[in-house]
């Protein structure tokens, strides 16, 4: 039975090395039941098929601490700073086992962990990629924003079709028995100054923006994020608890 109930949970302004140990719990517990429940299946093969439990799923949003995290095929000559120069920045760094290379979490950042069991949605991680960048996509043209993909690279981007390509959203997810952790990095109030310090994704000739900076103001980043959430649960057919 497919289960479209996800919980929601804004754990605010939280450092990433807790989020990441609370993600990695909602995550195992999902992987573990399902391996459960596969094993009972097995087991009691020609007999009568006991009713499962359905999976949960999670929708987390939250912002971090300044903080870099490199992908499991990333470059670590990606990060442009030495020890010194981190906590001189009042920055830590991570190596971390989501996909992609590196990137930058820092305040005013909407960073987006769904927890989900694509079982209960659909089983392919390209279209779950693709989804997650269409919720951004009509996010922003919600702000009259007009933004898209980058043909090769995931992430939302404005301008990808010429010289002043720039990147608003950056993605990378972990995925294990069609279960997700990790997600998206989508910049709404960041100072853009610490992405000076990476080669934002791996890519060195591309520049990363804001909606601050699109838009010329400051924008209300709770209002961003309903708008956001809406659009999640829209196209995934979610039921939002």
């Amino acid at each position: 039975m497919k289960n479209k109930q996800v919980f929601f949970q804004d754990w605010g302004l939280i450092d990433y090395k807790e989020a990441w140990d609370k993600q990695e719990a909602l995550f195992a517990n999902t992987v573990n039941l399902k391996i459960a429940q596969r094993n009972r299946q097995i087991a009691s093969e020609g007999d009568e098929q006991e009713e499962t439990t359905p999976t949960p799923n999670y929708l987390v949003f939250c912002e971090h601490p300044h903080v870099y995290t490199l992908g499991k095929s990333g470059k670590p000559e990606h990060l442009l700073l030495d020890e010194k120069g981190l906590k001189e920045k009042n920055a830590v760094y991570y190596l971390i086992n989501r996909g992609g290379d590196i990137t930058y979490h820092g305040p005013g950042q909407i960073v987006s962990y769904p927890i989900l069991d694509l079982d209960n949605f659909f089983t392919d991680i390209h279209l779950y990629l693709r989804t997650l960048e269409e919720a951004v996509i009509l996010t922003l043209a919600d702000y009259g924003l007009q933004a898209g993909r980058y043909p090769g690279y995931t992430g939302v981007w404005f301008d990808a079709d010429n010289e002043n390509a720039r990147k608003i959203c950056a993605l990378g997810v972990r995925c294990s028995r069609w279960v997700t952790m990790h997600g998206l990095a989508f910049n709404i109030n960041t100072n853009l100054d610490y992405f000076k310090n990476i080669v934002p994704c791996g890519i060195d000739d591309k520049a990363v923006t804001s909606m601050q900076q699109e838009l010329g103001h400051v924008v209300d980043i709770n209002e961003v994020k309903k708008i956001l959430k809406q659009h999640i649960s829209v196209l995934f057919n979610m039921e939002i608890l």
